[in-house]
This record gives C-alpha cells, structure tokens and sequence, in this order.
C-alpha cells in the first residue's frame, strides 16, 4: 500500500507491506541522502522481515519526494521524519505495534537522532556514514552514541565512509569485501536484522 503523509517540510511516502498473519513488530526504513527505498540491502530487508511477522514500511522523504538529491538541513530532516512516524502509528493497523526505526547512510543517522523521540524501542543502521570518505577526523559517532536504545549497524568492511566501533548497546556486524552500497551478501544483511528485531520484541 502506497501513502502519501503530510508533513512540515511536505509530502512524504509510505510503502507499508504487512505481513499475512498478525504483525508483531513495525520496522520503518528510509533511505539514503541521494538514493531511494528500492535499494538492496533495503529490499532484502523488508523481505525477510515479512517472512518474520514485522510489518514493514518504507518510506521516502519529502525531498526526494520533490525531486532534490540534497537532504534538509538536519533538524528540518528530523522533524520530517518524526511526523512522518506519527502519522504511521495512527492508522490502525499498525498502532501498537513496537516500533524499530532505520534506515541505510543518511537515513539511519536520522533514525539515530529521532529514537527516543520517535518511541522506537531500536535502530537499524545499513552502512552508517562514521565519517566523509578521507575525513574521519569529522566524526558522526556521537549520533551512534546519543541514540538512546540498542543499535544494530550492518557495515562494510570495505566502506569509505568508515567502522563504527561496538559500543553499549550497539552491534556490529561486518560484511566482509562490501563497500558503501551493501550489494553483497544479502540474505546475511537481512538475517541479521531480523534477529535483531526479533530480539526487542
């Protein structure tokens, strides 16, 4: 099911897939700063996710909705994002449900900066960007750190963008010979987030 959400910075999207028998979780993915919800890692995801009893949706910012590849700036993002989960949570079919939000790059340093706020009891981090490729001296760490609930981050071993170190509270799981884009090893990316998810729920 396609929806098209209101929110301060305009319309987003919403694709919510529900699995066949009762949900038991709600697992929210966004994408990355320039690229859209059909990526790999975010397919495989949502397919192993269904096969598990989590309902999930992935959802498309409003600025990608209006065509630019640029994110807001990030408060603008968040808030975005917050409504955007909001609005998910009230229809029917997926209130109640406990929530794990996340995304891959851009998309899950928003779900690290809205989790408390957003009431996601986790957070799924597909290739965190640690840091700008060659610049790891501006370190995005403390988004990792300041996100209140268990972070899972799936990262390759070959990622420009950096390894975010373990930490309370936060698992690493290294797919080895993958770079930024996360194409390889698929079924394992997913296998480990639905674990994951299982686990808080």
């Amino acid at each position: 099911m396609r929806v098209e959400i209101s929110t301060p910075s305009g319309p987003a999207v919403a694709e919510i897939d529900r699995p066949g028998d009762a949900a038991r979780a709600l697992l929210v993915l966004t994408h990355g700063a320039g690229g859209g919800v059909e990526a790999a890692d975010i397919a495989a995801v949502r397919g192993a996710a269904l096969k598990e009893g989590i309902a999930v949706v992935r959802l498309t910012q409003p600025y990608r909705v209006a065509g630019r590849s640029s994110p807001a700036a990030p408060d603008r993002q968040d808030e975005a994002w917050l409504a955007s989960i909001a609005a998910l949570r009230r229809r029917k079919p997926l209130a109640g449900l406990p929530l794990v939000a996340g995304g891959r790059s851009n998309g899950a340093r928003v779900a690290c900066r809205t989790a408390v706020a957003s009431g996601a009891v986790g957070v799924v981090a597909l290739a965190f960007p640690l840091h700008p490729p060659g610049r790891p001296e501006n370190s995005r760490l403390g988004e990792l750190d300041g996100a209140g609930v268990p972070v899972l981050v799936v990262q390759g071993d070959r990622d420009p963008f950096g390894m975010p170190p373990p930490g309370p509270d936060r698992e690493i799981v290294v797919i080895e010979r993958a770079d930024h884009s996360l194409k390889r090893e698929l079924p394992r990316i997913a296998q480990a987030v639905v674990e994951f998810v299982g686990g808080l729920v």
